[in-house]
């Protein structure tokens, strides 16, 4: 960013941060074999039957040129963990996930320890890639199971069924200890009987993580144009009630609002964001969010896959890029924490934001005054209301007018 732009945007109230965040690193791949009519990700269905369909080595370049051209936006720290996402990341080679590890290698200060993420489909063509994966340096696999219900994966315009889903799993367990496993609930007509067998299958395998999302209609998706019959709210809060209930018991702990752990085996990519810690994004529509001593910066590359190769290979694939404004930081890490069950830090909140959390004090009293939250002098943390009304939570954080930013 030019020496001006920096000017103008501390003058509007950047932030004044001591020490940086941790940083992680993520990878978006945009292609998937079909479009889910739920999905709202940037994702694009491959004109064909394979993956060649796909331009693995030209976007391959693409990547490393990114990444090459944000280097001095993130030169000489540390990054703690890479997440592969999609799109179906599992589509491509494993060749092709070396060379981006070795390129990763060899330009950024990579911990000895970080975690490695790469989101597959069960579809029996990726699954015979695990093996190869972990061998090139994956070690963990997210896997988008979604149900083991036929009805419910036609729905859902899966395109794996029950029996390969649960192959699948097998399959990863035989090279992965550090495996997530994606689910949906309140999916169309669904009871809550089949909800509970879904979990129940799911956390039959042992899995070190579960993610449940519940379904919901996003813009711009074909479910939004055409909405499925779908349970009402009360079934679906008693859906949430029964997994969460399931997986307590199974030794899963809620450490997120849609995310379930063994004791000590949490995302740590997710992490950082809940803890609004900074990531680099890269790939077609990835976005970043970098801090600085003076400011806080957030980025989206090109979303289409061919204008994102393109603009990367001419040395501009940054498409949109703001600095966030000091009034809107309070807000900006609310909307992250408080998705954690466990809340965070009191001290957290300066460090990564650069400001008193007497910033936040109005909020913070509505929010105990609601039994939203929890606080004393070390944390502060979501009550179990909180959590259920995190939406009506979030609110109370918002600057008048809205949150805003100042374009770079």
């Amino acid at each position: 960013m030019p020496a001006e732009s920096i000017a103008v945007a501390s003058n509007l109230g950047g932030a004044n941060l001591k020490a940086l965040p941790p940083l992680s690193l993520y990878v978006h791949i945009p292609w998937c074999v079909r479009k889910c009519p739920y999905c709202d990700f940037n994702s694009h269905e491959v004109r064909g039957k394979s993956q060649d369909e796909a331009p693995e080595q030209d976007y391959v370049k693409a990547l490393i040129a990114d990444l090459e051209l944000a280097l001095p936006q993130v030169w000489g720290r540390r990054v703690y963990s890479i997440f592969f996402g999609g799109g179906t990341p599992s589509l491509f080679s494993a060749r092709a996930i070396e060379e981006l590890l070795a390129a990763f290698r060899a330009r950024l200060n990579l911990a000895a320890d970080a975690e490695v993420t790469l989101e597959a489909n069960p579809g029996t063509f990726e699954a015979a890639k695990f093996r190869d994966y972990r061998a090139c340096g994956v070690n963990r696999l997210s896997i988008g199971i979604q149900s083991f219900n036929p009805a419910m994966l036609k729905a859902l315009g899966r395109i794996h069924d029950g029996d390969e889903a649960r192959r699948a799993i097998g399959m990863a367990q035989a090279h992965f200890d550090n495996i997530n496993l994606d689910l949906m609930y309140a999916l169309p007509r669904q009871t809550l009987h089949e909800a509970g067998q879904d979990i129940d299958a799911a956390a039959g395998f042992g899995t070190s993580h579960l993610s449940a999302y519940h379904l919901t209609l996003e813009p711009n998706t074909l479910f939004h144009r055409h909405p499925p019959p779908l349970p009402d709210s009360e079934l679906a809060a008693d859906m949430q009630e029964l997994i969460e209930e399931r997986l307590a018991g199974e030794g899963y702990v809620n450490y997120e609002t849609s995310a379930f752990a063994k004791p000590g085996r949490e995302c740590r990519h997710n992490l950082n964001y809940w803890r609004f810690g900074d990531y680099l994004g890269i790939g077609a529509g990835a976005h970043s969010k970098l801090s600085f001593p003076d400011r806080i910066l957030r980025q989206m590359r090109h979303k289409q896959p061919r204008a994102y190769m393109q603009n990367a290979g001419a040395g501009a694939p940054v498409q949109e890029e703001h600095t966030l404004l000091r009034r809107d930081l309070g807000f900006e890490f609310m909307m992250n924490a408080l998705r954690l069950a466990g809340g965070f830090e009191v001290a957290l909140f300066a460090e990564r934001t650069g400001l008193p959390i007497s910033a936040v004090e109005r909020p913070l009293r509505e929010a105990v005054r609601r039994g939203l939250i929890t606080r004393d002098h070390v944390r502060i943390a979501p009550t179990q209301r909180g959590q259920r009304f995190l939406n009506d939570l979030l609110q109370l954080f918002l600057p008048p007018g809205g949150a805003e930013s100042t374009s770079a």
